[in-house]
Protein backbone atom coordinates (compact mmCIF):
# COMPACT_ATOMS: atom_id res chain seq x y z
CA UNK A 1 0.00 0.00 0.00
CA UNK A 2 1.19 3.45 -1.26
CA UNK A 3 0.09 5.59 1.78
CA UNK A 4 1.29 9.16 1.75
CA UNK A 5 2.61 11.78 4.00
CA UNK A 6 1.74 15.11 5.63
CA UNK A 7 4.58 17.21 5.68
CA UNK A 8 4.25 20.45 8.07
CA UNK A 9 3.40 23.73 6.14
CA UNK A 10 4.35 27.01 6.73
CA UNK A 11 1.27 28.74 5.98
CA UNK A 12 -1.44 28.49 8.96
CA UNK A 13 -4.41 27.15 7.81
CA UNK A 14 -3.11 24.76 4.93
CA UNK A 15 -2.52 21.09 4.68
CA UNK A 16 0.39 19.57 2.64
CA UNK A 17 -0.08 16.19 0.96
CA UNK A 18 2.66 13.79 -0.66
CA UNK A 19 1.22 10.81 -2.26
CA UNK A 20 2.97 8.49 -4.48
CA UNK A 21 1.83 7.51 -7.47
CA UNK A 22 2.89 5.64 -10.47
CA UNK A 23 5.90 6.32 -12.53
CA UNK A 24 5.51 5.20 -15.49
CA UNK A 25 6.50 2.17 -17.63
CA UNK A 26 9.73 0.61 -16.91
CA UNK A 27 12.35 -1.08 -18.66
CA UNK A 28 14.02 -3.62 -17.22
CA UNK A 29 17.26 -5.51 -18.20
CA UNK A 30 18.26 -8.94 -16.12
CA UNK A 31 21.39 -10.90 -16.80
CA UNK A 32 21.84 -14.65 -17.29
CA UNK A 33 23.09 -15.66 -13.34
CA UNK A 34 19.79 -15.75 -11.72
CA UNK A 35 17.37 -16.33 -14.71
CA UNK A 36 14.04 -16.10 -12.73
CA UNK A 37 14.91 -14.42 -9.37
CA UNK A 38 16.08 -10.76 -11.31
CA UNK A 39 13.56 -10.63 -13.24
CA UNK A 40 10.84 -11.36 -10.71
CA UNK A 41 12.93 -8.70 -8.37
CA UNK A 42 12.02 -6.53 -11.26
CA UNK A 43 8.45 -7.50 -12.16
CA UNK A 44 6.83 -7.13 -8.87
CA UNK A 45 7.79 -3.83 -7.65
CA UNK A 46 6.65 -2.33 -10.41
CA UNK A 47 3.67 -3.79 -10.72
CA UNK A 48 2.83 -2.64 -7.31
CA UNK A 49 4.05 0.52 -7.74
CA UNK A 50 1.01 0.20 -10.47
CA UNK A 51 3.80 0.73 -13.70
CA UNK A 52 3.71 -0.96 -16.59
CA UNK A 53 7.12 -2.85 -17.29
CA UNK A 54 9.22 -4.03 -20.65
CA UNK A 55 11.90 -6.48 -19.63
CA UNK A 56 14.37 -7.69 -21.82
CA UNK A 57 16.12 -10.74 -20.10
CA UNK A 58 19.29 -12.06 -21.21
CA UNK A 59 19.68 -13.60 -24.25
CA UNK A 60 21.77 -16.53 -22.80
CA UNK A 61 18.65 -17.45 -20.17
CA UNK A 62 15.41 -16.29 -21.72
CA UNK A 63 13.29 -19.20 -21.23
CA UNK A 64 13.04 -18.92 -17.26
CA UNK A 65 11.92 -15.50 -17.78
CA UNK A 66 9.21 -16.20 -20.78
CA UNK A 67 7.93 -19.06 -18.02
CA UNK A 68 7.39 -17.06 -15.32
CA UNK A 69 5.59 -14.29 -17.90
CA UNK A 70 3.61 -16.90 -18.90
CA UNK A 71 2.43 -17.82 -15.45
CA UNK A 72 1.41 -13.80 -14.83
CA UNK A 73 -0.85 -13.86 -17.62
CA UNK A 74 -2.25 -17.62 -16.60
CA UNK A 75 -2.67 -15.69 -12.90
CA UNK A 76 -4.53 -13.26 -15.40
CA UNK A 77 -2.34 -9.99 -15.26
CA UNK A 78 -3.60 -7.97 -18.01
CA UNK A 79 -2.15 -8.02 -21.66
CA UNK A 80 0.32 -5.05 -22.09
CA UNK A 81 1.00 -4.69 -18.47
CA UNK A 82 4.10 -6.76 -18.76
CA UNK A 83 5.95 -6.59 -21.95
CA UNK A 84 9.08 -8.58 -23.12
CA UNK A 85 11.61 -8.11 -25.75
CA UNK A 86 14.49 -10.13 -26.74
CA UNK A 87 17.41 -9.41 -29.46
CA UNK A 88 20.32 -7.11 -29.51
CA UNK A 89 21.46 -6.22 -25.95
CA UNK A 90 22.61 -2.53 -27.50
CA UNK A 91 20.17 -1.69 -29.88
CA UNK A 92 16.90 -2.73 -27.61
CA UNK A 93 18.38 -0.99 -24.74
CA UNK A 94 19.66 2.16 -26.81
CA UNK A 95 15.84 2.76 -28.47
CA UNK A 96 13.84 1.85 -24.64
CA UNK A 97 16.10 4.21 -22.74
CA UNK A 98 15.91 6.97 -25.03
CA UNK A 99 12.15 6.79 -25.92
CA UNK A 100 9.94 9.40 -24.48
CA UNK A 101 7.34 6.93 -22.99
CA UNK A 102 9.81 5.19 -20.69
CA UNK A 103 10.25 6.60 -17.75
CA UNK A 104 12.39 4.23 -15.12
CA UNK A 105 15.45 2.02 -15.77
CA UNK A 106 16.04 -0.69 -13.53
CA UNK A 107 19.50 -2.62 -14.77
CA UNK A 108 21.44 -5.48 -13.03
CA UNK A 109 24.89 -6.69 -14.86
CA UNK A 110 28.35 -5.25 -15.23
CA UNK A 111 29.55 -1.92 -13.75
CA UNK A 112 30.93 -1.25 -17.64
CA UNK A 113 27.39 -1.55 -19.24
CA UNK A 114 25.76 -0.06 -16.40
CA UNK A 115 28.05 3.46 -16.62
CA UNK A 116 26.42 3.63 -20.31
CA UNK A 117 22.79 3.11 -19.37
CA UNK A 118 23.19 5.54 -16.40
CA UNK A 119 24.62 8.04 -19.33
CA UNK A 120 21.80 7.13 -21.99
CA UNK A 121 19.32 7.37 -18.69
CA UNK A 122 20.54 11.29 -17.67
CA UNK A 123 19.48 12.40 -21.01
CA UNK A 124 16.14 12.20 -20.03
CA UNK A 125 16.84 12.83 -17.15
CA UNK A 126 15.19 9.71 -15.84
CA UNK A 127 15.72 7.78 -12.49
CA UNK A 128 18.23 4.78 -12.73
CA UNK A 129 18.67 1.80 -10.73
CA UNK A 130 21.39 -0.19 -10.90
CA UNK A 131 22.61 -3.19 -9.47
CA UNK A 132 26.61 -3.54 -10.52
CA UNK A 133 29.58 -5.75 -10.67
CA UNK A 134 31.27 -6.30 -7.77
CA UNK A 135 34.85 -7.56 -6.07
CA UNK A 136 33.63 -8.45 -2.47
CA UNK A 137 36.25 -8.50 0.28
CA UNK A 138 36.42 -11.52 2.94
CA UNK A 139 38.63 -10.49 6.13
CA UNK A 140 39.91 -13.28 8.42
CA UNK A 141 41.57 -11.63 11.66
CA UNK A 142 44.10 -13.50 13.99
CA UNK A 143 40.74 -13.81 16.34
CA UNK A 144 38.53 -15.71 13.81
CA UNK A 145 37.35 -19.15 14.01
CA UNK A 146 38.96 -20.65 11.50
CA UNK A 147 36.98 -23.76 10.62
CA UNK A 148 33.61 -21.78 10.53
CA UNK A 149 35.35 -19.24 8.03
CA UNK A 150 36.23 -21.57 5.95
CA UNK A 151 32.85 -23.08 5.29
CA UNK A 152 31.18 -19.39 5.65
CA UNK A 153 34.01 -18.40 2.52
CA UNK A 154 33.17 -21.76 0.42
CA UNK A 155 29.60 -20.55 0.29
CA UNK A 156 30.54 -16.78 -0.45
CA UNK A 157 32.69 -17.61 -3.66
CA UNK A 158 32.03 -21.17 -4.45
CA UNK A 159 28.00 -20.33 -4.74
CA UNK A 160 26.70 -20.21 -8.15
CA UNK A 161 30.47 -21.03 -9.71
CA UNK A 162 31.45 -17.35 -7.91
CA UNK A 163 29.14 -16.39 -11.02
CA UNK A 164 27.57 -13.84 -8.62
CA UNK A 165 28.08 -10.04 -8.33
CA UNK A 166 28.20 -10.33 -4.69
CA UNK A 167 30.62 -12.95 -4.09
CA UNK A 168 33.30 -12.82 -1.51
CA UNK A 169 36.31 -12.95 -4.32
CA UNK A 170 39.05 -10.96 -2.21
CA UNK A 171 40.25 -12.70 0.71
CA UNK A 172 42.35 -10.33 3.01
CA UNK A 173 43.99 -12.49 5.65
CA UNK A 174 45.74 -11.42 9.14
CA UNK A 175 49.51 -12.57 8.87
CA UNK A 176 49.58 -14.71 12.24
CA UNK A 177 46.74 -17.21 10.75
CA UNK A 178 47.43 -17.10 6.84
CA UNK A 179 49.39 -20.00 6.21
CA UNK A 180 47.14 -22.07 8.66
CA UNK A 181 43.70 -20.50 7.18
CA UNK A 182 45.46 -21.47 3.47
CA UNK A 183 45.95 -24.83 4.49
CA UNK A 184 42.65 -25.03 5.61
CA UNK A 185 41.08 -23.47 2.99
CA UNK A 186 43.01 -25.76 0.38
CA UNK A 187 41.62 -28.78 2.09
CA UNK A 188 38.09 -27.88 1.96
CA UNK A 189 38.70 -26.96 -1.62
CA UNK A 190 39.89 -30.51 -2.40
CA UNK A 191 36.29 -32.05 -0.95
CA UNK A 192 34.27 -30.19 -3.50
CA UNK A 193 32.28 -32.04 -5.86
CA UNK A 194 32.37 -30.53 -9.60
CA UNK A 195 29.68 -31.55 -12.19
CA UNK A 196 25.65 -31.27 -12.96
CA UNK A 197 24.13 -29.11 -10.16
CA UNK A 198 20.79 -31.21 -10.64
CA UNK A 199 22.90 -34.08 -8.91
CA UNK A 200 22.30 -33.45 -4.57
CA UNK A 201 25.47 -34.27 -4.51
CA UNK A 202 27.40 -32.25 -6.34
CA UNK A 203 28.97 -28.87 -5.05
CA UNK A 204 30.17 -26.80 -7.91
CA UNK A 205 28.71 -26.70 -11.42
CA UNK A 206 29.14 -25.19 -14.54
CA UNK A 207 30.29 -22.07 -16.07
CA UNK A 208 27.06 -20.62 -18.27
CA UNK A 209 28.97 -20.71 -21.27
CA UNK A 210 32.35 -20.87 -23.19
CA UNK A 211 32.48 -17.08 -23.64
CA UNK A 212 32.61 -16.67 -19.92
CA UNK A 213 34.91 -19.90 -19.34
CA UNK A 214 37.39 -18.06 -22.01
CA UNK A 215 36.93 -14.88 -19.80
CA UNK A 216 38.00 -16.37 -16.46
CA UNK A 217 40.47 -18.74 -18.03
CA UNK A 218 42.41 -15.55 -19.73
CA UNK A 219 42.47 -13.70 -16.38
CA UNK A 220 43.95 -15.89 -14.50
CA UNK A 221 46.58 -17.27 -16.88
CA UNK A 222 47.23 -13.43 -17.76
CA UNK A 223 48.49 -13.63 -13.94
CA UNK A 224 52.17 -12.85 -13.24
CA UNK A 225 52.52 -12.64 -9.77
CA UNK A 226 51.21 -15.32 -6.63
CA UNK A 227 50.60 -18.80 -6.54
CA UNK A 228 47.86 -20.58 -8.09
CA UNK A 229 46.51 -23.47 -6.50
CA UNK A 230 43.42 -25.40 -8.42
CA UNK A 231 40.89 -27.86 -6.51
CA UNK A 232 42.20 -31.80 -6.79
CA UNK A 233 38.45 -32.21 -7.45
CA UNK A 234 37.79 -33.87 -10.83
CA UNK A 235 37.02 -31.89 -13.68
CA UNK A 236 34.09 -32.60 -15.75
CA UNK A 237 34.54 -32.38 -19.57
CA UNK A 238 32.99 -29.39 -21.11
CA UNK A 239 31.80 -25.62 -19.32
CA UNK A 240 33.84 -26.14 -16.15
CA UNK A 241 36.26 -24.35 -14.21
CA UNK A 242 37.96 -25.68 -11.06
CA UNK A 243 37.60 -24.11 -7.44
CA UNK A 244 40.71 -21.94 -7.53
CA UNK A 245 42.53 -19.86 -5.14
CA UNK A 246 45.32 -17.27 -6.19
CA UNK A 247 47.72 -16.47 -2.70
CA UNK A 248 50.51 -13.90 -1.90
CA UNK A 249 48.71 -11.14 -4.48
CA UNK A 250 49.62 -7.55 -4.12
CA UNK A 251 46.91 -4.84 -4.23
CA UNK A 252 48.00 -3.56 -7.21
CA UNK A 253 47.27 -7.01 -9.21
CA UNK A 254 44.41 -6.97 -11.71
CA UNK A 255 43.30 -10.13 -10.00
CA UNK A 256 42.68 -7.91 -6.86
CA UNK A 257 40.94 -4.79 -8.93
CA UNK A 258 38.98 -6.56 -11.74
CA UNK A 259 35.39 -8.87 -11.09
CA UNK A 260 36.33 -12.41 -11.85
CA UNK A 261 32.75 -13.49 -12.18
CA UNK A 262 34.04 -17.68 -11.72
CA UNK A 263 35.15 -19.84 -9.17
CA UNK A 264 38.71 -18.32 -8.60
CA UNK A 265 39.32 -16.77 -4.89
CA UNK A 266 42.20 -14.20 -5.03
CA UNK A 267 44.04 -13.64 -1.10
CA UNK A 268 46.97 -11.63 -0.15
CA UNK A 269 47.66 -10.62 4.07
CA UNK A 270 47.70 -7.56 5.70
CA UNK A 271 49.42 -6.91 9.70
CA UNK A 272 46.53 -4.29 11.10
CA UNK A 273 43.04 -3.99 11.59
CA UNK A 274 43.45 -0.53 10.21
CA UNK A 275 44.93 -1.51 6.80
CA UNK A 276 42.43 -4.09 6.12
CA UNK A 277 40.17 -1.96 6.22
CA UNK A 278 41.87 0.82 3.58
CA UNK A 279 42.78 -2.91 1.60
CA UNK A 280 39.01 -3.35 1.73
CA UNK A 281 37.93 -0.14 0.71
Amino acid sequence: RSYGRVIPSRVRGTRQLAIPQPLGPVVALTPWNFPALLPARKIAPALAAGCSIILKPSEETPVSALLLAQALADAGLPAGVLNMVMGVPSEISSYLIKSPIIRKVTFTGSTAVGRELANMASVGPKPCTLELGGHAPVLIFDDADLDSAVEGLVDAIWFNQGQVCCAGSRLLVQEGVAERFHTKLKRRMDSLRMGDPLDKCIDVGAIVDPVQLAAITALVDGCTEGHIYRAATPVPAGCYYPPTLITGLSAASPLMQEEIFGPVLVSMTFRTPSEAVELAN
